[in-house]
Protein backbone atom coordinates (compact mmCIF):
# COMPACT_ATOMS: atom_id res chain seq x y z
CA UNK A 1 0.00 0.00 0.00
CA UNK A 2 2.97 2.35 0.26
CA UNK A 3 6.56 2.82 1.26
CA UNK A 4 7.77 2.40 4.85
CA UNK A 5 10.56 4.26 6.59
CA UNK A 6 11.84 2.79 9.86
CA UNK A 7 12.83 5.26 12.55
CA UNK A 8 15.20 3.49 14.99
CA UNK A 9 14.61 3.63 18.71
CA UNK A 10 17.29 4.96 21.01
CA UNK A 11 17.70 1.64 22.82
CA UNK A 12 17.00 -1.97 22.16
CA UNK A 13 13.75 -3.37 23.52
CA UNK A 14 11.97 -0.05 22.92
CA UNK A 15 9.29 0.30 20.29
CA UNK A 16 10.49 1.58 16.94
CA UNK A 17 8.28 3.59 14.63
CA UNK A 18 7.60 2.71 11.02
CA UNK A 19 6.20 5.61 9.00
CA UNK A 20 3.90 4.08 6.40
CA UNK A 21 2.75 5.93 3.31
CA UNK A 22 -0.99 5.29 3.09
CA UNK A 23 -2.88 7.81 0.93
CA UNK A 24 -1.75 10.19 -1.81
CA UNK A 25 -2.47 13.91 -1.53
CA UNK A 26 -5.18 13.86 -4.17
CA UNK A 27 -6.98 10.94 -2.55
CA UNK A 28 -6.94 12.75 0.81
CA UNK A 29 -8.12 16.06 -0.64
CA UNK A 30 -10.95 14.53 -2.65
CA UNK A 31 -11.94 12.39 0.35
CA UNK A 32 -12.49 15.42 2.59
CA UNK A 33 -14.19 17.47 -0.13
CA UNK A 34 -16.59 14.59 -0.77
CA UNK A 35 -17.16 14.24 2.99
CA UNK A 36 -18.09 17.92 3.33
CA UNK A 37 -20.29 17.71 0.24
CA UNK A 38 -22.07 14.66 1.62
CA UNK A 39 -22.85 16.45 4.88
CA UNK A 40 -24.14 19.53 3.04
CA UNK A 41 -26.22 17.41 0.65
CA UNK A 42 -27.67 15.35 3.49
CA UNK A 43 -28.68 18.41 5.54
CA UNK A 44 -30.15 20.29 2.57
CA UNK A 45 -31.75 17.12 1.19
CA UNK A 46 -33.41 16.43 4.53
CA UNK A 47 -34.97 19.89 4.42
CA UNK A 48 -36.27 19.19 0.90
CA UNK A 49 -37.78 15.89 2.04
CA UNK A 50 -39.46 17.59 4.99
CA UNK A 51 -41.27 19.92 2.58
CA UNK A 52 -43.04 16.88 1.10
CA UNK A 53 -42.32 13.61 2.98
CA UNK A 54 -44.35 11.51 0.52
CA UNK A 55 -42.90 9.46 -2.32
CA UNK A 56 -44.58 8.32 -5.52
CA UNK A 57 -43.86 6.28 -8.64
CA UNK A 58 -44.34 7.59 -12.15
CA UNK A 59 -44.31 11.07 -13.62
CA UNK A 60 -46.61 12.95 -11.25
CA UNK A 61 -47.43 12.92 -7.58
CA UNK A 62 -49.26 15.29 -5.25
CA UNK A 63 -51.36 15.32 -2.09
CA UNK A 64 -54.28 13.81 -4.05
CA UNK A 65 -52.14 10.87 -5.22
CA UNK A 66 -51.72 7.70 -3.20
CA UNK A 67 -48.04 7.59 -2.23
CA UNK A 68 -45.78 4.61 -2.72
CA UNK A 69 -44.65 5.24 0.85
CA UNK A 70 -44.39 8.20 3.22
CA UNK A 71 -42.21 9.18 6.13
CA UNK A 72 -43.93 9.52 9.52
CA UNK A 73 -42.70 13.07 10.08
CA UNK A 74 -44.38 16.49 10.01
CA UNK A 75 -44.06 18.61 6.90
CA UNK A 76 -42.94 22.20 6.42
CA UNK A 77 -45.98 22.84 4.22
CA UNK A 78 -49.49 23.07 5.65
CA UNK A 79 -51.12 21.57 2.52
CA UNK A 80 -49.23 18.27 2.82
CA UNK A 81 -51.25 15.77 4.91
CA UNK A 82 -48.99 14.15 7.49
CA UNK A 83 -51.32 13.48 10.42
CA UNK A 84 -49.60 16.11 12.58
CA UNK A 85 -51.37 19.22 13.80
CA UNK A 86 -48.44 21.55 13.09
CA UNK A 87 -45.91 22.34 10.38
CA UNK A 88 -42.17 22.83 10.59
CA UNK A 89 -40.41 26.03 9.48
CA UNK A 90 -40.08 26.15 5.69
CA UNK A 91 -36.39 25.98 4.72
CA UNK A 92 -37.00 25.12 1.09
CA UNK A 93 -35.25 28.20 -0.34
CA UNK A 94 -31.69 27.94 0.95
CA UNK A 95 -31.78 24.15 0.98
CA UNK A 96 -32.49 23.96 -2.76
CA UNK A 97 -29.70 26.41 -3.54
CA UNK A 98 -27.19 24.62 -1.29
CA UNK A 99 -28.20 21.20 -2.62
CA UNK A 100 -27.78 22.25 -6.25
CA UNK A 101 -24.45 24.02 -5.80
CA UNK A 102 -22.94 21.30 -3.60
CA UNK A 103 -24.01 18.58 -6.04
CA UNK A 104 -21.88 20.10 -8.80
CA UNK A 105 -18.87 20.36 -6.49
CA UNK A 106 -19.34 16.67 -5.65
CA UNK A 107 -19.64 15.69 -9.32
CA UNK A 108 -16.47 17.53 -10.33
CA UNK A 109 -14.54 16.14 -7.36
CA UNK A 110 -15.76 12.63 -8.07
CA UNK A 111 -14.76 12.85 -11.74
CA UNK A 112 -11.30 14.06 -10.71
CA UNK A 113 -10.95 11.14 -8.27
CA UNK A 114 -12.00 8.55 -10.87
CA UNK A 115 -9.62 9.96 -13.49
CA UNK A 116 -6.76 9.99 -10.99
CA UNK A 117 -7.57 6.46 -9.80
CA UNK A 118 -7.56 5.19 -13.37
CA UNK A 119 -4.28 6.72 -14.51
CA UNK A 120 -2.32 6.49 -11.24
CA UNK A 121 -3.01 2.81 -10.69
CA UNK A 122 -4.98 3.45 -7.47
CA UNK A 123 -7.99 1.71 -9.01
CA UNK A 124 -6.08 -1.43 -9.99
CA UNK A 125 -3.85 -1.62 -6.92
CA UNK A 126 -6.19 -0.63 -4.09
CA UNK A 127 -9.78 -1.15 -5.27
CA UNK A 128 -10.06 -3.98 -7.79
CA UNK A 129 -9.96 -7.42 -6.12
CA UNK A 130 -7.04 -9.65 -6.97
CA UNK A 131 -7.47 -13.16 -8.35
CA UNK A 132 -6.62 -14.65 -4.95
CA UNK A 133 -9.46 -12.63 -3.37
CA UNK A 134 -12.15 -13.80 -5.78
CA UNK A 135 -13.19 -16.85 -3.82
CA UNK A 136 -16.10 -17.74 -1.57
CA UNK A 137 -13.72 -18.36 1.33
CA UNK A 138 -12.17 -14.88 1.08
CA UNK A 139 -15.60 -13.27 0.79
CA UNK A 140 -17.14 -15.20 3.70
CA UNK A 141 -14.12 -14.43 5.88
CA UNK A 142 -14.42 -10.70 5.16
CA UNK A 143 -18.18 -10.70 5.79
CA UNK A 144 -17.92 -12.62 9.06
CA UNK A 145 -15.18 -10.27 10.27
CA UNK A 146 -17.36 -7.23 9.60
CA UNK A 147 -20.44 -8.80 11.19
CA UNK A 148 -18.42 -9.55 14.33
CA UNK A 149 -16.81 -6.09 14.18
CA UNK A 150 -13.45 -7.81 14.23
CA UNK A 151 -10.42 -5.47 14.07
CA UNK A 152 -8.27 -5.97 10.97
CA UNK A 153 -5.16 -8.09 11.22
CA UNK A 154 -1.70 -6.59 10.76
CA UNK A 155 -1.68 -7.82 7.18
CA UNK A 156 -5.00 -6.09 6.51
CA UNK A 157 -4.19 -2.91 8.42
CA UNK A 158 -3.00 -0.97 5.37
CA UNK A 159 -4.94 -2.64 2.60
CA UNK A 160 -8.59 -3.27 1.77
CA UNK A 161 -10.07 -6.73 2.09
CA UNK A 162 -12.43 -8.18 -0.52
CA UNK A 163 -15.64 -6.87 1.05
CA UNK A 164 -14.20 -3.37 1.38
CA UNK A 165 -13.05 -3.34 -2.25
CA UNK A 166 -16.42 -4.52 -3.54
CA UNK A 167 -18.25 -2.01 -1.35
CA UNK A 168 -16.10 0.92 -2.47
CA UNK A 169 -16.48 -0.09 -6.12
CA UNK A 170 -20.27 -0.33 -5.67
CA UNK A 171 -20.43 3.11 -4.03
CA UNK A 172 -18.13 4.80 -6.55
CA UNK A 173 -19.46 3.24 -9.75
CA UNK A 174 -23.11 2.47 -8.90
CA UNK A 175 -24.53 4.52 -6.02
CA UNK A 176 -22.84 7.83 -6.85
CA UNK A 177 -23.61 7.69 -10.61
CA UNK A 178 -27.21 6.72 -9.79
CA UNK A 179 -27.42 9.66 -7.40
CA UNK A 180 -26.21 12.02 -10.14
CA UNK A 181 -28.54 10.52 -12.73
CA UNK A 182 -31.66 10.74 -10.56
CA UNK A 183 -30.71 14.26 -9.49
CA UNK A 184 -30.45 15.40 -13.10
CA UNK A 185 -33.76 13.67 -13.85
CA UNK A 186 -35.46 16.03 -11.38
CA UNK A 187 -34.05 19.11 -13.11
CA UNK A 188 -36.59 20.57 -15.59
CA UNK A 189 -33.84 22.30 -17.57
CA UNK A 190 -31.80 19.14 -18.01
CA UNK A 191 -34.83 16.95 -18.73
CA UNK A 192 -36.01 19.31 -21.46
CA UNK A 193 -32.61 18.95 -23.12
CA UNK A 194 -32.25 15.18 -22.56
CA UNK A 195 -35.75 13.66 -22.05
CA UNK A 196 -34.37 10.12 -21.85
CA UNK A 197 -32.79 11.04 -18.52
CA UNK A 198 -36.17 10.78 -16.82
CA UNK A 199 -38.12 8.49 -19.14
CA UNK A 200 -35.68 5.62 -18.52
CA UNK A 201 -36.44 5.94 -14.80
CA UNK A 202 -40.20 5.95 -15.28
CA UNK A 203 -40.88 9.61 -14.50
CA UNK A 204 -39.74 12.43 -12.24
CA UNK A 205 -41.47 11.05 -9.16
CA UNK A 206 -39.76 7.71 -9.73
CA UNK A 207 -36.44 9.56 -9.98
CA UNK A 208 -37.14 11.33 -6.67
CA UNK A 209 -38.00 8.04 -4.96
CA UNK A 210 -34.87 6.30 -6.27
CA UNK A 211 -32.82 9.35 -5.27
CA UNK A 212 -34.10 9.04 -1.71
CA UNK A 213 -33.48 5.28 -1.48
CA UNK A 214 -30.00 5.79 -2.89
CA UNK A 215 -29.36 8.35 -0.16
CA UNK A 216 -30.42 5.84 2.49
CA UNK A 217 -27.90 3.30 1.14
CA UNK A 218 -25.12 5.90 1.11
CA UNK A 219 -25.97 6.90 4.66
CA UNK A 220 -25.80 3.27 5.80
CA UNK A 221 -22.43 2.95 4.07
CA UNK A 222 -21.18 6.04 5.88
CA UNK A 223 -22.30 4.77 9.28
CA UNK A 224 -20.65 1.37 8.77
CA UNK A 225 -17.54 3.09 7.41
CA UNK A 226 -17.20 5.26 10.52
CA UNK A 227 -17.81 2.32 12.87
CA UNK A 228 -15.14 0.22 11.15
CA UNK A 229 -12.67 3.13 11.30
CA UNK A 230 -13.20 3.35 15.06
CA UNK A 231 -12.69 -0.40 15.43
CA UNK A 232 -9.56 -0.43 13.26
CA UNK A 233 -8.03 2.50 15.14
CA UNK A 234 -9.60 5.93 14.84
CA UNK A 235 -6.50 8.05 15.52
CA UNK A 236 -4.27 6.06 13.21
CA UNK A 237 -6.76 5.99 10.34
CA UNK A 238 -7.61 9.68 10.70
CA UNK A 239 -3.92 10.59 10.77
CA UNK A 240 -3.40 8.57 7.60
CA UNK A 241 -6.25 10.35 5.82
CA UNK A 242 -5.09 13.80 6.98
CA UNK A 243 -1.30 13.54 6.61
CA UNK A 244 -1.02 10.60 4.24
CA UNK A 245 1.14 8.63 6.68
CA UNK A 246 0.66 6.56 9.78
CA UNK A 247 3.01 5.21 12.43
CA UNK A 248 3.07 1.58 13.39
CA UNK A 249 5.07 0.30 16.32
CA UNK A 250 7.60 -2.46 15.81
CA UNK A 251 9.29 -4.15 18.73
CA UNK A 252 13.10 -4.11 18.57
CA UNK A 253 14.77 -7.43 19.43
Amino acid sequence: MGDSVCVPSPASGVSATTVTSRHSALVRITHWIITLCFVALFVSGAELVISHPRFYWGETGNVLTTPLFKLPIPSSRALVPTGYGYVLPDQNGWSRYLHFQTAWVLVLTGVLYVIFSFFSGHLWKDLLPGKADLSWRAFSTAVSGHLRFKPPSKAEAWSYNLLQRLTYLFVIFVLFPLMIWTGLAMSPAFVSAVPATVTLLGGQQSARTIHFLDTVLLLLFLLVHVVMICIAGFRTRMRAMITGQADTNLERT
